[in-house]
């Protein structure tokens, strides 16, 4: 994977995590952003990941439920890169470095 296409991707707003992230005006928290960077890397490179670290994540504005958002990828080595825009808004962007498939 160089740079992949873009998957998109939307949270429902009945997910459980929502209820208490935050009551009343309900924000995707980070956990389910990068869990869906993760299936979009995994979708990419047709295998399971396995991570060893994420050195470097930010969030830059939030991401509401329903709303679509777009996951770009590039793989550098053993580093996945991520962008996670909404609406051509930055949400988040970040690293996952990659630990090296046991053979199996």
């Amino acid at each position: 994977m160089s740079e992949s296409g873009l998957l998109q991707f939307q949270i429902d707003p009945a997910h459980p995590a929502l209820a208490g992230h935050f009551p009343g005006q309900p924000v995707v928290p980070g956990v389910l952003i990068l869990d869906r960077v993760v299936d979009a890397a995994e979708a990419s490179l047709g295998r399971a990941l396995e991570i060893d670290g994420l050195p470097q994540v930010k969030f830059l504005s939030p991401l509401l439920p329903a709303q679509l958002a777009d996951i770009a990828l590039e793989l550098r080595g053993n580093r996945v890169q991520f962008v996670v825009r909404c609406g051509g808004r930055l949400v988040a962007q970040g690293a996952l470095d990659l630990r090296e498939p046991t053979p199996g």
